[in-house]
């Protein structure tokens, strides 16, 4: 029985909206090889995960290690010494006065717990979260996502949640005429949610510093520090989540740093292990100690296995420059793209930092979205052999984001293919 008929009968798939016709055999690099031998150069990382590239050896290597000494024994019943290993490495990346850390399993299991130390914190029971954010698939994570196509006969949501205006120049609530006067104007909005939308108990004002499900959304460079005033006048914590954004995909090791912000916690996961389940979300030790006895646990959070491969990448990052790489690969790709731009009225914007890259396909001089281009330009790079994703609140926005060891011939290759597909579906 092929893979698709066992997906067909065995698994629960009605909420995907499609499959790529891909049945992935092995996966080495950049590189996905289908079971039929076909290769694809792979500009997606299974969603921004595959941060230091599919089966990298040093990661490989690390977890086959630990594999071999211990799988699992509970990081919060005994002392797992990868687990301590790892939070140390974290300490000492993440900004500031961040050093305590709690591991899970993924991006929504690090936001839920952010989420409960907050309000453990500061005795405060409100969330201040971003329209068309995406933050999880759990009840909380979806309670404070901003975007009402992932929430559909989920509710009812969350109490104590507001919504503030996403900081998205492209498409300015405000229509503002630069950079900067989004940025201040979004930052004022942020305010007006906390003094008119809420009961003045918010505990945290959550956001990521690129908003990937949203469609590549990168705020202005104002923006966080704006709200980082805002927030600390006010008591409220400010939370970043870094799951798509951080381990180097931005540019820089974590995405926050582009706006020189201190955030209060920073949740993390799919490139923190380059592919091993593993998540976390990292604060100071004064709010740690917040959580008592009986507040939190996970049963699986910090594996053995994940830590070792997750102290590897961090490694690999660090060895093998590729923050550094991924802001000069990502560089070339939007200039590339920009220039294809001046030629072609389907692209409406091109934006992103680092190898975090979103290209917003639009119908008009109106900006209508172009969700149907989008999806055909998805289709027509597979049939030449890329992959890429797409995405945003109005699912026209194609999403760049490969693994960050991309070679230069393999960006050229991505380039072409990109240029040659959407000049094609521009055409059409």
């Amino acid at each position: 029985m092929k893979t698709a008929e066992l997906y067909d009968k065995y698994m629960i798939t009605g909420m995907v909206a499609g499959f790529v016709p891909l049945e992935v055999e092995d996966a080495t690099g950049s590189i996905l090889t289908g079971t039929d031998g076909k290769q694809f150069l792979d500009c997606f990382s299974g969603i921004s995960v595959c941060n230091a590239g599919h089966g990298h050896p040093e990661v490989v290597a690390a977890a086959k290690e630990q594999i071999d000494k211990l799988v699992h024994c509970c990081t919060y019943v005994y002392y797992n010494p990868r687990a301590g290993e790892f939070a140390k490495v974290l300490a000492d990346a993440t900004p500031g006065k961040l050093q305590q850390s709690f591991f899970g399993n993924s991006g929504a299991e690090a936001i839920e717990g952010a989420l409960r130390l907050a309000k453990q914190h500061t005795g405060r029971n409100e969330v201040i979260a971003l329209t068309q954010s995406f933050h999880g698939r759990t009840y909380a994570t979806l309670s404070i996502t901003g975007n009402s196509g992932r929430k559909i006969n989920g509710g009812p949501y969350m109490p104590g949640v507001s919504f503030a205006p996403a900081p998205h120049f492209y498409r300015c609530p405000f229509n503002s005429a630069t950079e900067e006067e989004c940025g201040e104007r979004s930052a004022m909005a942020l305010r007006d949610v906390i003094k008119y939308h809420t009961s003045n108990n918010v505990a945290a004002f959550i956001a990521e510093p690129i908003m990937g499900e949203g469609g590549i959304i990168v705020p202005p460079p104002n923006y966080f520090k704006l709200v980082k005033e805002i927030l600390d006048d006010l008591g409220i914590l400010f939370i970043a989540d870094e799951v798509q954004s951080g381990f180097g995909r931005t540019g820089k090791l974590f995405g926050i740093e582009h706006y020189d912000v201190e955030p209060d916690i920073m949740t993390m996961a799919k490139g923190i292990a380059d592919g091993f389940p593993l998540s976390s979300f990292t604060t100071t030790p004064e709010i740690a100690s917040a959580f008592k006895p009986g507040d939190h646990l996970s049963t699986f959070g910090g594996s053995p296995v994940s830590c070792a491969a997750a102290i590897a990448n961090m490694n690999v990052m660090q060895k093998e420059n590729l923050p550094q790489r991924a802001e000069q690969s990502g560089n070339t790709i939007m200039t590339a793209m920009r220039k294809v731009q001046e030629d072609c009225a389907l692209i409406g914007d091109i934006r992103g930092k680092g190898l975090m890259i979103g290209i917003e396909l639009i119908k008009d001089a109106d900006k209508t979205p172009a969700a149907a281009e989008a999806k055909a330009v998805r289709t027509r790079c597979f049939e030449k052999g890329l992959l890429v994703g797409v995405g945003g609140a109005l699912a026209n926005v194609v999403r760049v984001q490969p693994p960050l060891t991309m070679t230069d011939d393999e960006v050229g290759k991505a380039i072409d293919i990109l240029t040659q597909v959407i000049t094609e579906v521009n055409a059409a």
